[in-house]
């Protein structure tokens, strides 16, 4: 969805099917390979964890080898079609983010919160790679819609490392900013991104890229991120990091879909 609504913003009114479908199909084998590294690298952590017990790894329904042969094959198919069939900027930065996530993020998960800045870089770059894809350029407008879902992944991902943090601790992974875990500071931090969500969210119809929808509905979604991330730092319980969670999963599909149809 961020890879097609990067397209759907980016395109000159020339719609190329055989290049939005190696998009898609590129996009989601890597995004695929990413995972599937990471699964490969954290299977003996995974195990301990309730919510990642039954991953294919540590429940064995998977061999190791089998994992490395699909986790190798999606990722080089994914990154030459990205490469050759929609641009060799696409290709690129598609094996960044393939890089990046798997052998840079998933082993700072066990040392440092900062983990989740480092993360949240490949988690923003498909909307990068659709906006590319469609222009053949790496210009603002990859780099706007880059940041709108930069942004609004340290809230989401902080509120739900909130909700499952018990889980994490089993496995040593620090995934909340504050050394305390669930506190303000956690909470404030949510605010700040959350907060930063409603300026970036405007940009594309500052630079004239989509209307006035996206503007009022864009600025709808942040304003309700940064309602529930006060609401965290209100009452700091797991109720209301399950609250901010859940608004986060209506933030991210409504401004990608809104992005595209009011480019139209």
């Amino acid at each position: 969805m961020s890879a097609a609504a990067g397209y759907g913003l980016a395109y000159n009114g020339h719609f190329d099917t055989l290049t939005f479908i190696a998009l898609l199909l590129g996009g989601f084998l890597v995004t695929s390979s990413s995972n599937a590294i990471n699964q490969i690298i954290e299977r003996n952590l995974d195990a301990m964890m309730d919510r990642t017990a039954n991953r294919p790894l540590p429940a064995e329904r998977m061999s190791l080898l089998e994992a490395m042969i699909a986790a190798g094959l999606s990722g080089v198919v994914g990154v030459l079609v990205l490469w050759f069939y929609c641009n060799p900027i696409s290709g690129v930065i598609g094996a960044l983010a393939l890089l990046s996530y798997a052998f840079i993020y998933t082993p700072m998960k066990r040392i440092s919160p900062i983990s989740v800045w480092v993360g949240a870089v490949p988690g923003a770059l498909p909307p990068m790679i659709g906006a590319v894809a469609a222009s053949g350029k790496l210009d603002a407008l990859a780099w706007v819609i880059f940041a709108i879902q930069f942004f609004w992944q340290f809230p989401h991902y902080w509120a739900i490392a909130w909700v499952v943090d018990e889980d994490y601790s089993k496995a040593g992974f620090r995934m909340l900013p504050s050394k305390e875990g669930r506190d303000r500071v956690t909470a404030m931090f949510s605010i700040c991104y959350s907060l930063l969500l409603v300026p970036v969210g405007m940009l594309p119809t500052y630079f004239g890229w989509c209307g006035n929808i996206a503007l009022w509905v864009n600025t709808f979604a942040g304003l309700l991120m940064l309602f529930y991330a006060f609401k965290l730092y209100i009452r700091v319980d797991t109720k209301a990091a399950r609250q901010l969670m859940f608004a986060s999963f209506v933030y991210h599909p409504a401004v990608m879909i809104v992005l595209m149809i009011d480019k139209l």
